[in-house]
């Protein structure tokens, strides 16, 4: 049986909300909330850079793979078609890649939620956290597709909601309309041992830090053959790309580095 066949027989259960969030908050994970303070550290606010060229080299990359994914919806994606206009060892190699890259990265961010939970609840254990979320991840993936999509709808709200309400507090603060702020304004992106501190060498750098934040914006075109309207509902949510990235990436670091922090943490000093 085909790839195209086969993908027909899937059952497709997202609903449109489903694939929606899911390409909002696919990109908001432990690169964004932990995984930022590293860049920041080697590049000082000049890591906006890095964002940024990131950012643009991610969606033009989603513009060209949404295009296949709308011509041909297949749960291979990216391997698929790799596949088929290369050979059947690009699609080996892409697909299993892509399985090494999940097997490393869902510990490392199953762990890096445990670190955050156990700041929260010091008397449990690092590794129980880890183990509970690595096993709750497990779970609901072997739910049927629409109680994943479900799952996924509601604790992707919930990260939508703590990045725009951090960035609301973070752009009340710079305006000065918080009365708790000490500062207010953007000058010291400037005034702390200038916009680059560490060179061009270290924004280079802080490119490698960045571009794993922005792995998960291609699950969308993973779960196109699984959407009931995949040329609908897959363009909308590569057209939102754009606006994803400077929300919830490049505003939300410019925050971060901006006197909501300077005023007592510099973590770009030599």
């Amino acid at each position: 049986m085909s790839s195209t066949q086969s993908s027909n027989d899937l059952e497709q259960g997202l609903k449109p909300r489903h694939v929606t969030m899911l390409s909002i908050a696919g990109v908001i994970g432990a690169g964004l909330f932990v995984g930022s303070g590293h860049a920041i550290a080697a590049a000082g606010p000049a890591v906006l850079l890095a964002y940024a060229a990131a950012g643009t080299l991610v969606v033009l990359v989603m513009r060209m793979l949404a295009e296949m994914a709308v011509a041909s919806p297949d749960t291979g994606s990216f391997s698929t078609y790799a596949d088929r206009a290369i050979g059947h060892w690009a699609g080996f190699t892409i697909g299993w890649l892509y399985w090494w890259f999940w097997v490393l990265v869902i510990p490392l961010e199953a762990n890096a939620a445990a670190t955050i939970l156990h700041a929260w609840f010091p008397d449990v254990a690092i590794w129980a956290f880890t183990l509970i979320i690595t096993l709750l991840l497990t779970a609901t993936n072997l739910f049927s597709v629409k109680n994943y999509g479900e799952f996924e709808f509601w604790f992707a709200l919930i990260k939508v909601v703590a990045i725009v309400g951090f960035v609301i507090l973070g752009l009340a603060a710079i305006f000065g309309f918080l009365p708790t702020s000490q500062v207010s304004g953007v000058s010291h992106l400037f005034d702390t041992q200038g916009f680059m501190p560490n060179g061009m060498g270290a924004v280079l750098a802080a490119i490698l830090t960045t571009m794993f934040s922005f792995m998960g914006t291609e699950i969308v075109t993973i779960a196109a053959a699984e959407s009931k309207n995949p040329g609908q509902q897959i363009t909308k949510a590569t057209n939102s790309v754009i606006w994803r990235i400077g929300l919830f990436y490049l505003l939300s670091i410019f925050i971060v580095v901006s006197p909501v922090c300077l005023g007592t943490i510099r973590p770009w000093r030599p």
